[in-house]
């Protein structure tokens, strides 16, 4: 029976090793609720991400919600996002009571287009929510000149970017609160979870509270909370999944490397470069088709599946597609013109550092043979 080779592969630790951290949560009969390795989590966390506050959560998505929830958003206002994102994206924003603005996103690093956000501000937006996607950064810099032109919150979904750095400075620190997700399919898992990180030291109690339900005591609940707390076994797998990522980054390196290397080589395939000033955070790999390559998107992409490697059409289709989105005035295609062109070019590759050398040639070989 042949293998199945997929996009990422989750980092896990050695079984003797989590048996270890097992028994220490069963002897101390504590599996939630803010544990000892909830809390020592949180603090090596600040260290890798160089940022002064980590809070936490059972997953992204609920980070996300709590997130814009934090910042105190006006009902009914509007948050300009991309469309180019996982789904969680626009639906945290929805959750909240929110509206999404659909923005177009640059051809390099398909993140938000910069440029194209001031045109979409009105007097009801109230925040931008930016994602790092596949590892590339926003433009921080001019998202912040505009967020403090306009008195804009500034939130970003970092689920691509954990130990992300530009120019030295930890991602988790621009904008007023990032999210990076925790989910095992990320370079850095805790199984399912998440955490967000800001420097708003006024936003720790708010946030803590939000994640617990508004609970501040036995008896006094303060505001709408939501249950978002990590619990001891998540964040076990989390302390020694800190001791393997940096390891599991080096490997990818090589693989990136052997990946540009060969393709690099062939017509049609452009990759997309990461900014000089910006550590790779090795989180995927992806490949832009572009018109003069034999096959379309989809072919090659099929191609690979009939050979068991199953590639992602990461992000296909736009959000601003969904039935629940694609009425909005900001979804419609000369609004987002690029991110349309580029949801039916983009492909990515397995990109692990556990993919043997021979399914690491076979990919090449079938994008090199340009045939069906």
């Amino acid at each position: 029976m042949n293998k199945n080779i997929y996009v990422t592969q989750p980092l896990l630790p050695k079984l003797e090793d989590f048996q270890i951290q097992l028994e220490e949560i069963w002897e101390s009969k504590q599996l939630t609720n803010a544990g000892c390795k909830h809390n020592l989590l949180e603090q090596e966390l600040q260290k890798h991400l160089k940022v002064p506050n980590v809070s936490l959560f059972n997953n992204g998505t609920i980070a996300l919600l709590t997130a814009l929830k934090a910042l105190d958003l006006p009902y009914g206002s509007e948050v300009i996002t991309t469309p180019f994102t996982f789904a969680a994206t626009p639906h945290c924003i929805s959750w909240n009571g929110l509206n999404p603005v659909f923005c177009d996103i640059e051809p390099n690093t398909m993140c938000i287009d910069a440029n194209k956000i001031e045109s979409l501000i009105t007097e009801k937006t109230s925040a931008i929510l930016a994602v790092h996607v596949y590892g590339f950064p926003c433009d921080v810099k001019k998202i912040q000149e505009i967020a403090d032109k306009y008195n804009l919150k500034v939130i970003y979904d970092g689920a691509h970017v954990f130990s992300t750095e530009i120019d030295g400075v930890g991602i988790g620190n621009f904008g007023d609160i990032t999210m990076f997700s925790f989910h095992a399919t990320k370079l850095f898992n805790t199984i399912e979870g998440g955490c967000l990180t800001y420097k708003d030291e006024s936003l720790v109690k708010k946030i803590y509270n939000l994640r617990n339900f508004g609970i501040q005591s036995e008896e006094l609940v303060e505001e709408v909370g939501i249950n978002g707390k990590m619990n001891e076994i998540q964040a076990s797998v989390g302390l020694l999944n800190l001791n393997l990522y940096k390891e599991e980054q080096e490997k990818r390196k090589t693989l990136r490397e052997f990946y540009d290397s060969e393709l690099s080589k062939i017509k049609g395939i452009r990759i997309p470069k990461m900014p000089k000033n910006t550590s790779d955070s090795y989180q995927y790999y992806p490949i832009i088709i572009e018109e003069d390559y034999p096959l379309t998107r989809n072919e090659l992409y099929d191609k690979l599946k009939k050979e068991n490697i199953f590639a992602r059409k990461y992000f296909y289709p736009l959000c601003s597609d969904y039935e629940c989105y694609k009425n909005l005035p900001s979804s419609c295609v000369e609004n987002l013109s690029v991110a349309n062109k580029y949801k039916n070019r983009v492909l990515t590759l397995p990109f692990y550092g556990d993919l043997e050398e021979e399914f690491r040639v076979k990919i090449i070989k079938l994008i090199k043979i340009n045939c069906l």
